[in-house]
């Protein structure tokens, strides 16, 4: 087996459909297998897509072990000479693995490999490509001055921001949400360490690939990411991992060489959890006390509008999702030269390279100062996926 794709999935199941329909495309006429490892959804979603999609292997947890565990188990049971490591909330272009697999062919140092992943809005997804989190790196990250001095090479370490958005390029740390690996080099360093439950796991693996001798590369293929539908980042749970795991990682590589400054980062990283917990329940003591005095009455919010770019076909079924949603649709036949929506919803058609097209449209709408959340309508599974809300 060439490739073996795993996703870890959590109650996100048509997401995960959308996510699965895209590796479907992008495998055609390649050696690949698919795993999905579901951590005790409840939205029934192993039902919903196993009769859909036979041929994915499916494992099903009966509690949530986290991220890293469940992508170990699956590790362990797939056969791919490489793997990939996909979050759910996502969808590849058709072309990206048959590109991925080529790179390590051409790169045989390459022990992982990222790509460009686009943010709803079609703006470039930083964390695409990362420095090591080193105290002087994250220092600067804290200070502000990665946004000060965006291309700055020592400044804007964290997210490497001196290297060209769209060419390839050696970095030292690849997000999660698309890590391709070199089982090799997977078998040298270790998998994913399991004590961390979610997030930073992707970065001490790629620090273990570096110290392993091998490279971490960033190549420009397009993917979207909704980031964040698989977590809840309103709930304290949410902020305690997150800041939980960049003390983890600190701790475990950093802590001797800078035993000076690890209770200056400790004492930092603690505060700005406690400090974003405090915003969330903030708003949301603001929006529950504007709703107890009816103050929310006061401002009418106008309706959500959408654009849609499709077929006859699947624009009849649109309008019937959104008017039952309250959604003001209208269609066109290309991107609006200003914002004058909310969301542009695209059709996936079952020809061509739609995901492809898709993501580049919207990368350029970025480029020219469209500003509005990008979405898409597939008539096979009847579902307006929209970043925030799905619709039927």
């Amino acid at each position: 087996m060439r490739l073996s794709v795993i996703i870890v999935n959590y109650n996100v199941k048509h997401y995960l459909w959308q996510c699965l329909d895209s590796v479907q495309r992008a495998a055609r006429g390649l050696d690949v297998e698919t795993w999905v490892v579901d951590n005790a959804s409840t939205d029934g979603s192993i039902d919903f897509l196993r009769s859909q999609f036979p041929d994915v292997h499916y494992v099903e947890n009966t509690d949530n072990v986290g991220f890293a565990r469940a992508n170990n188990q699956a590790i362990r049971e797939s056969t791919g000479e490489l793997v990939l490591l996909l979050n759910p909330d996502t969808f590849i272009a058709e072309d990206t693995l048959q590109h991925c697999i080529q790179f390590f062919e051409q790169h045989p140092q390459a022990g992982a490999l990222g790509i460009h992943m686009v943010n709803r809005d079609g703006s470039f997804a930083r964390e695409s490509r990362r420095g090591l989190p080193t105290p002087a790196t994250s220092f600067y990250k804290v200070l502000g001055l990665n946004r000060l001095f965006p291309r700055h090479q020592r400044f804007a370490h964290y997210y490497m921001g001196h290297l060209p958005e769209f060419a390839d390029g050696q970095v030292e740390v690849l997000s999660g949400a698309f890590m391709m690996l070199r089982r090799t080099a997977l078998e040298q360093v270790g998998m994913l360490d399991e004590t961390y439950f979610m997030y930073g796991e992707d970065i001490d693996l790629s620090y273990r690939i570096g110290m392993g001798g091998w490279e971490c590369w960033y190549t420009p293929k397009l993917m979207l990411h909704y980031k964040g539908e698989s977590t809840q980042q309103t709930s304290f749970r949410y902020v305690y991992n997150f800041y939980h795991a960049m003390l983890i990682f600190f701790r475990k590589h950093f802590a001797r060489r800078y035993w000076f400054a690890w209770i200056c980062v400790e004492t930092a990283v603690l505060g700005m959890g406690f400090l974003s917990m405090v915003r969330k329940w903030l708003k949301r003591g603001i929006k529950w006390l504007k709703r107890a005095t009816g103050l929310h009455r006061l401002h009418t919010p106008l309706p959500e509008t959408l654009l849609f770019i499709g077929s006859d076909e699947a624009w009849a079924a649109v309008q019937d999702i959104c008017h039952r949603a309250g959604l003001d649709a209208s269609r066109g036949s290309e991107l609006p030269a200003k914002s004058t929506v909310m969301h542009c919803v695209f059709e996936v058609t079952a020809d061509g390279r739609p995901y492809c097209n898709m993501l580049w449209q919207m990368v350029n709408g970025s480029r020219q100062g469209l500003h509005c959340d990008y979405g898409t309508f597939n008539l096979q599974s009847g579902k307006l996926i929209l970043p925030n809300d799905i619709f039927s």
